[in-house]
Parts: C-alpha cells; sequence; structure tokens
C-alpha cells in the first residue's frame, strides 16, 4: 500500500512519467500503468476459490449444528460424533475442517443474533388502568430446611410497572386463579385487559393468527373479574416484554439469596412485602416518580375489586369402602355415609373440599409432595368412622383413624378397654361429638378422668350439666350453715295439748 501511494504522488503531483516512475521504482511500466489505471488507493488481490471436500455436506452440516444448538447443553453431540456421522455419508476430509466449519458457522450465528437476527421492534405506551401482563417462571427455594422447586407467578400493571410474585408448587388451573386474585388485591383493582402467551391452563387451542379458543374455566374467571384476555403470537414473548424482564430482574434482586421459610405461605407473604418495597425504591424509567407514586395516582383508573372468583377446580371420585378417595398418590377421608358412592372433588391451591347431593361433607388440608421417592400419605378424621365404630366398636382397638385421637379421648379409651362392653361405651362417648360441641365433650372427658370416675354415666352427667349451664368444679356448700333461719322455732310440747283441748270430745292418742 506504501509503493502505490508513491507512484500516485509521483505521478499526480510530481508529473513524472511511467517511464521515469518505473526506472525510479524499479517496477516494470505495465505494472505502474496498471495502478494508475485502476484509480483505487489500496491493492487488492482476488483470492481464488477453492474447492473443499466438505462443499456436498455443508448444507447437512449447517442443518446439525442448527439442530443441536436448539438442544439442552448435556443433549448435543459434539463435534467428533458430527464428524463420524458425516464420515458414514462418505465424507472424506479431516476433523479439522469440519471444526473450522462450525466455528464459522457459530460467530456468523452469533453475528446475526447480535445484529439483523433482533429484530425491529415499536416502543409500547399504555394507559393507566389499561392493561396487565402475566407470565410464570419456574424457581427454587428452602422450605422446611429442604430445597424445592417451585413455578412463580409475575403479574405486573402495564402502566405504573407495579409488580407481585407468588410462588406455587403447580401451574395448574386452581393455582392460576389464586395468583390473579391476590395481584389484583394487592394492585387494589382489576384493569380492562389481560396480556399472556399461549399457557395451557388459558389456550385449549392455538389458531391462526389471533385465533383462540379459550379454556372455558379460565373464561369464567375473566368474565368475573370483568377483563379481556389478549394472547401473543406463538414465540413472540416480547409482546409482552414488561413481564419478561420482570422475570430476568426479579431473581437477582429477590429470589437469589432469599432467606430459609418454613412453608410456601411464609414465603408468600415475604414476597409481598418485598414488592412493595421495591416499589418505593424504584425509579419508574419513563415517567417522574417511583413506581409507587405512578402506581397510587393509576389506582383511580381501575375496576374496584371485586369478591373472590371461586376458582375451584371439580373432579369426580368414587369413595372406597375404606371410606377413603385417592388424589395426587395421597387418600382422604370422607363421611362413611357416602362409602362406595360418587361424590364431587373441588380442588384448591391449599385445600381439598368434597361436596355431594349439594352440600359440603368435609374439608381436608392439600398436600403436595413432589418427591416421588416419598410414600404415599393418608389423611384421617377419626370423625369420619363415628358411623362404622357404632356398628363395630370392636374396630377402636386398632383402627388407623383413631390413632390420631386427642390425648383425653386416648386416656379414658384405655380405662374402657379393661373392662367387658368398654367398646361399646367408648363408641358411645365419641358418638356424643356428633350432636354436642366437640370441646364440651372433650372438657366433660377431662374432668371424669381428674375426678376418678372414667365412666360412660359420668361422662353424660358431666356433659349434660355443661350444656344445661350448671356449674362444675366449685368447692362444696356448707350446708347446714347455708340453711341458717332467720328466726329459729322453739320446741314446745305444750302446743299439743293446746290443739287437743280445741276439739270437741278429744282424747289422747293413747
Amino acid at each position: 500500500m506504501g509503493l502505490l501511494n508513491i507512484i500516485r504522488r509521483m505521478h499526480l503531483r510530481q508529473k513524472l512519467s511511467i517511464r521515469e516512475i518505473a526506472r525510479r521504482t524499479g517496477l516494470s511500466r505495465n505494472t505502474v500503468a496498471k495502478h494508475l489505471a485502476a484509480g483505487t488507493i489500496e491493492p487488492r488481490f482476488a483470492t481464488p476459490e477453492r474447492t473443499s471436500k466438505l462443499d456436498p455436506f455443508a448444507d447437512k452440516l449447517a442443518g446439525w449444528l442448527k439442530t443441536e444448538a436448539a438442544k439442552a447443553r448435556k443433549q448435543r453431540r459434539t463435534l467428533k460424533q458430527l464428524h463420524t456421522d458425516l464420515v458414514t455419508l462418505g465424507f472424506t476430509g479431516s476433523y479439522g475442517r469440519v471444526a473450522a466449519f462450525a466455528r464459522g458457522w457459530r460467530a456468523d450465528r452469533q453475528r446475526d443474533q447480535q445484529t439483523t437476527g433482533r429484530g425491529t421492534f415499536v416502543p409500547l405506551s399504555f394507559r393507566p388502568g389499561e392493561a396487565f401482563q402475566f407470565d410464570w417462571s419456574e424457581d427454587f427455594a428452602v422450605l422446611g430446611g429442604e430445597r424445592r422447586k417451585l413455578q412463580v407467578a409475575h403479574v405486573k400493571l402495564s402502566h405504573s410497572r407495579a409488580f407481585l410474585l407468588r410462588a406455587y408448587p403447580l401451574q395448574t388451573h386452581e393455582m392460576l386463579f389464586d395468583a390473579h386474585w391476590h395481584g389484583f388485591r394487592v394492585f387494589g383493582g382489576v384493569p380492562g385487559r389481560g396480556i399472556y402467551d399461549n399457557m395451557r391452563t388459558a389456550v385449549d387451542r392455538v389458531g391462526r393468527g389471533k385465533e383462540r379458543q379459550v379454556n372455558i374455566r379460565f373464561l369464567a374467571m375473566t368474565n368475573h373479574y370483568v377483563f379481556e384476555p389478549d394472547f401473543c403470537n406463538p414465540a413472540a414473548g416480547w409482546e409482552k416484554g414488561q413481564v419478561e424482564k420482570n422475570v430476568r430482574d426479579a431473581r437477582h434482586q429477590m429470589l437469589q439469596g432469599m432467606p430459609d421459610f418454613p412453608d410456601i405461605a411464609a414465603l408468600n407473604a415475604w414476597l409481598e412485602q418485598r414488592c412493595q418495597e421495591l416499589w418505593r425504591e424504584t425509579a419508574h424509567g419513563t415517567l417522574p416518580g417511583t413506581i409507587a407514586d405512578v402506581w397510587a395516582e393509576e389506582q383511580a383508573a381501575l375496576m374496584p375489586l371485586p369478591v373472590a372468583f371461586d376458582g375451584f377446580i371439580e373432579v369426580s371420585k368414587r369413595v372406597s369402602p375404606t371410606c377413603l378417595i385417592s388424589f395426587e398418590r395421597n387418600r382422604y377421608s370422607v363421611p362413611a355415609s357416602f362409602a362406595n358412592r360418587p361424590i364431587s372433588l373441588r380442588i384448591y391451591p391449599d385445600r381439598l373440599v368434597v361436596a355431594a347431593e349439594g352440600n359440603i361433607l368435609c374439608e381436608h388440608p392439600r398436600i403436595i409432595e413432589r418427591s416421588h421417592h416419598l410414600p404415599p400419605r393418608t389423611i384421617y378424621d377419626w370423625r369420619h368412622y363415628l358411623a362404622v365404630v357404632q356398628r363395630k366398636p370392636g374396630a377402636l382397638r386398632n383402627g388407623a383413624p383413631f390413632a390420631e385421637l386427642p390425648s383425653a379421648f386416648r386416656q379414658l379409651q384405655d380405662h374402657m378397654l379393661r373392662k367387658p362392653g368398654g367398646d361399646r361405651e367408648m363408641a358411645d362417648i365419641l358418638a356424643l361429638v356428633l350432636q354436642h360441641d366437640e370441646q364440651a365433650v372433650l372438657i366433660a372427658v377431662e374432668l371424669a378422668l381428674a375426678e376418678g370416675v372414667p365412666t360412660k354415666t359420668h361422662v353424660l352427667n358431666l356433659l349434660h350439666r355443661l350444656v344445661d349451664g350448671k356449674v362444675i368444679g366449685r368447692p362444696p356448700l356448707d350446708t347446714p350453715q347455708a340453711l341458717t333461719l332467720r328466726r329459729e322455732p322453739k320446741a314446745n310440747v305444750e302446743r299439743y295439748d293446746g290443739l287437743r283441748n280445741q276439739i270437741a270430745g278429744g282424747r289422747h292418742a293413747s
């Protein structure tokens, strides 16, 4: 490039001839004439195209590299495996040629992703109360000393950018409905539109364009809270970019390095408090003030919060002969009168409700155990089996449901089983909770044990006195002193003689 500069300077500034330039530079006149005629300022050397043994397999290898890039890191084939597969197809080149091709392909792909591959977008702006965005993420937390995988719901107002995180064990319908209720509760109202991706709990089928077959249960929830669901195009997460960014930021701001919690309820209470603290600490970015300041102004544009949507999922179950139903590998007891009969199980995030014939039969806390190496659990309610022990009182001795009786009932049972007919009497005492308040029956049993008279008759006597409101447990009254008269009568036997004289012809009884 320096020699070309000398040639051009001699010809254009010093006005030397081609012959003189060739003499001074030692180049041929043809070379000097060629450079001056080209009019270039730097020399260009054409690289001849050379064929490679990999050319017939280039498209195949590029397709393989693209497929492997979409897989998880541990599931990808190595370049040595790709070279071996190409050899089976007839490739006779070396591994180094395949590696060089892969390096060039990855560099081109990275350059595309950083330039044109990133796409072009239009900044979005939302009116107060216009919309919110929803998304799920998968994260981990330590609950009760055990590291557990959780599904975290992210709800974010599009105008004020106020957000809420709430953790759940699963991404099911009842968890989704509960997350919406808590989001609207914390925001203080309901926006007019909700922006979602095409999650299975909301969309049954994705059609052409914006056509969606919305899940009927999800649609019932949107009708209850009176907002319009809006679904993004497939694989177009940027259409709800605010909540997508919130998923990324939340990991660094809250989820990483957070303390341990005894249960998921304590975790959600901490997440709600931490989110509201970040509202006050984070600048809005577009509008003046913090997120909390803009949210306070947006509240007036939100629809007033209605009552919570009864977001349960209902399934049909048949009660077993042992008065149990199965759900999520665990078993739950049902009143014995519905054994061998169908019932409806209403599934909530934290509880299970059993209903039949239009009535609520019972309710159990929901147990979600994600570790399959642990055995299934059975949750009993001993009250559900009282109708059975009325006919089979001997089942009290080894009945699994009755292992969870209150301590006072168990002590009374130990006394009862020592005498003949004690099973029957104990069954009759337990059956009292079906007609009276359980706490009153328990107090009567405790009093009977304290007085050393653990019998059915005494328990019934104490229970009736408790129900009637009579005082139990006070010190005994001093009867002679309590019955002292104000005017004590005097002993006077002459009164009888006076009565005898008043009767005509009267005489002494003797």
